[in-house]
């Protein structure tokens, strides 16, 4: 539902990362990509096997080491397949001053952990699952010292992008691994300031839209189309979340889809076939991560040379599935609240090893989706209050279930409009959320649209007599289909796909 929130290493400046415990700056209106991005780089240097050990050895030299896994008890029990945990910030010290004027970069970064990546690797080495994980998730962190001043901490519940805060990668990892009860072998950290460097590296990266996008908050400009993106413009790509009414959940599928197109770049372009390129964009890479002490070179070379045959194809991209997505928390504010009996599945699968959405071969015989109408946006991100606006009793609460049997996030709680003599169903909606707007209108055959500045992000439903039923909908964009976790593959996404 919408919500409106190397070879040789360059020398690191001495406040890259904050002491964990530390204060924490914050802005309204930060980047929330790094990790996202982090997760198509990472796989990109995990498919190197074909460039040879000669090129891969040394490039580990300058990664920063972190121990995440220190004293760790109680932990998960191994699965199959390897599990890395990627952890994104937002630091930008190597961009020049220049590009910050030009790409909106003004503001000092967090030094925080802006969003949570779980990738996980199949043991056949043929499949990538990559799990996204909301920033502003519900979390309980278990019991912890500080690392700086040493003070004891009962468990606690807090946001989970604070683990990182007040228990640095450690703290992160327990969280993580306390939430999913999925064991992690391998903890990376991405610090994005050469992020543009890497996507000019190969070349650009080419992305398909279908309506126009702006975002006077990023700079983003472009037109329907394609469009191949140097690495400024991939930034205020994956940075923008004002350019429709979804917000960071339509951020999060643009950067999904990101990473899709940054495969396809990599393996079609012969980035990872060329000894020099590829060493040139990992070395980039490289030059801004931390990791466990347990992952270099070696590590890298032996994935790469079982991925060889790597594709859009083989990577899947999935969100936690949301069960509120305004769950107040006293003391911390509004959090993400995941539907626990779907994150649960979602999460055995990883365990398990297995691909998290069955392929169309396992449905049951004789499956078929109902026939419904293409939209913009999924019914699942719009939040829909229903208001009765005749004398027919009753008629609120049977579009308040209609609708929500469609699959829109309705309040449940439908009440009398301030008129009872409403001939035609209205759908009010604030215009920023115009295309959500839209898309219940869709699902109300003959209702009327009412633009309502200020409104804020839940569409109104004033039922008329007119009401006759609710049209099925579904997303023309494969990344929003519903029925449990979004779950899309790679290919489906790129240009051409």
């Amino acid at each position: 539902m919408p919500q409106p929130h190397r070879p040789t290493r360059p020398a690191r400046p001495p406040q890259r990362t904050p002491r964990p415990g530390g204060p924490v700056r914050r802005r309204a209106d930060r980047p929330r990509w790094g990790v996202r991005i982090a997760a198509g780089l990472a796989l990109v240097v995990l498919g190197s096997g074909a460039v040879g050990h000669a090129v891969m050895t040394g490039l580990d030299t300058g990664i920063e080491r972190v121990d995440p896994f220190k004293d760790m008890k109680n932990r998960p029990q191994a699965g199959h397949g390897v599990n890395f945990l990627l952890v994104g910030t937002d630091g930008r010290e190597k961009i020049t001053a220049e590009e910050k004027r030009e790409y909106r970069l003004g503001g000092a970064p967090c030094h925080c952990t802006d969003t949570i990546m779980l990738v996980h690797i199949s043991a056949d080495k043929e499949r990538a699952s990559v799990v996204s994980l909301p920033r502003d998730s519900y979390a309980e962190v278990p019991a912890h010292r500080d690392l700086v001043s040493g003070k004891a901490h009962r468990a606690h519940p807090v946001k989970l992008n604070a683990a990182y805060a007040e228990g640095g990668p450690n703290l992160t990892v327990r969280t993580v691994e306390n939430m999913t009860r999925v064991k992690i072998d391998h903890y990376l950290e991405v610090d994005f300031t050469s992020f543009m460097k890497t996507v000019d590296a190969v070349g650009g990266v080419e992305i398909c839209t279908a309506k126009t996008m702006r975002d006077p908050n990023t700079g983003l400009d472009l037109l329907p189309g394609t469009h191949r993106l140097t690495g400024g413009q991939a930034l205020q790509y994956v940075r923008s979340r004002h350019v429709d009414g979804a917000s960071d959940i339509g951020r999060m599928q643009r950067q999904q889809r990101f990473v899709a197109a940054l495969i396809h770049r990599s393996t079609d372009s012969g980035v990872l076939l060329n000894p020099v390129k590829f060493k040139q964009v990992s070395s980039t890479l490289l030059g801004s991560v931390r990791a466990d002490k347990n992952f270099g070179s070696e590590q890298m070379l032996a994935l790469g040379q079982a991925m060889r045959g790597f594709t859009p194809s083989s990577s899947e991209f999935a969100s936690v599935p949301i069960g509120d997505p305004a769950f107040p928390v006293k003391g911390i504010g509004s959090t993400v609240k995941w539907d626990e009996p779907k994150a649960a599945k979602l999460f055995e699968a990883l365990r398990q090893d297995r691909p998290l959405a069955p392929a169309p071969a396992d449905r049951p015989a004789g499956h078929q989706r109902p026939a419904a109408v293409a939209v913009d946006v999924a019914p699942q991100h719009v939040r829909v209050r229903v208001e009765n606006g005749t004398r027919i009793d009753g008629l609120g609460g049977r579009v308040d279930a209609a609708l929500r049997a469609t699959g829109f996030d309705t309040t449940r709680a439908p009440g009398n409009g301030a008129s009872r003599d409403v001939k035609r169903t209205v759908v009010s909606y604030d215009p920023r959320w115009d295309r959500s707007a839209r898309t219940v209108a869709t699902a109300l055959p003959g209702s009327q649209l009412r633009a309502v500045p200020g409104q804020g992000r839940t569409v109104v439903v004033i039922a008329g007599a007119d009401f006759r039923k609710v049209v099925a909908v579904r997303p023309e964009d494969p990344y929003q289909s519903g029925g449990g976790p979004s779950v899309i593959t790679g290919d489906q996404v790129v240009c051409g796909g």
